[in-house]
């Protein structure tokens, strides 16, 4: 990363897929009185996730962009998930506020592409989300336009669920389409990510997980957070062999 852009937003200054699968802590999970102490805990994963709740599309409220601007900094990149009814209204002050990529989703917004251009001339990445009972087919028409692309593995309002093991084939559905775009949008997966779902979502395609009680939950969240990296990482390398 050059180093004028340590700091910055900027296009070239967020990773993008590679190879290497990244594991991003859900902040949903952390101790919300210690939010930025829970996080340097593990900045060693260069991307955290900040949950944005609104009590309409889901059931529960959460935070908001005064909060994702006072985490700035410690050099990781916050990803902005909105789960609201109406992302648009929502889209500057997240971009003002610091967030490196905002998601909504396909169910608030059916016809989202006037939101990914604003989002791509924010200069913000670009993400569009499916929960688990939306085909994933709905995202294939948008690869163009995304960044990154995020497959729900529970119903989204609330962390601590059980992966829902229906989704992988929604995973391998989104890796081909993703592979046969040739372009680098991340393969986001959300919820449920611990020990024993990290490796299934990585060995379907997921090259990007969300992990909040499986890091945050751990006695020791950094050695948790590397460990789901490395067996991630071999589960995903393993794929078609």
């Amino acid at each position: 990363m050059p180093a004028s852009c340590a700091s910055c937003r900027c296009s070239c200054s967020r990773p993008v897929p590679e190879g290497r699968v990244r594991v991003v802590p859900s902040l949903l999970a952390a101790d919300f009185g210690a939010l930025r102490r829970d996080m340097e805990k593990v900045a060693c994963a260069g991307w955290c996730s900040v949950d944005v709740m609104d009590g309409h599309f889901v059931p529960n409220i959460s935070l908001g962009p005064d909060a994702l601007k006072a985490l700035r900094g410690a050099g990781v990149r916050l990803d902005a998930h909105l789960m609201v009814s109406d992302p648009g209204a929502f889209l500057d002050s997240f971009a003002q506020a610091g967030a490196d990529w905002i998601i909504f989703h396909l169910e608030a917004c059916p016809r989202p592409r006037p939101l990914l251009r604003k989002l791509r001339a924010l200069g913000v990445g670009v993400g569009l989300a499916v929960n688990p009972k939306t085909p994933v087919e709905g995202l294939f028409p948008f690869l163009p336009d995304l960044d990154l692309a995020l497959v729900m593995t529970v119903q989204p309002g609330f962390g601590g669920q059980p992966f829902q093991e229906k989704t992988l084939s929604k995973i391998r559905s989104l890796r081909a389409a993703i592979d046969r775009s040739r372009r680098p949008v991340w393969l986001q997966v959300d919820g449920g990510i611990g020990p024993r779902t990290a490796p299934l979502a990585a060995g379907a395609g997921a090259d990007c997980l969300v992990s909040g009680s499986g890091v945050f939950g751990a006695k020791d969240p950094r050695a948790a957070l590397k460990r789901l990296v490395r067996e991630s990482q071999d589960a995903f390398d393993r794929r078609g062999r």
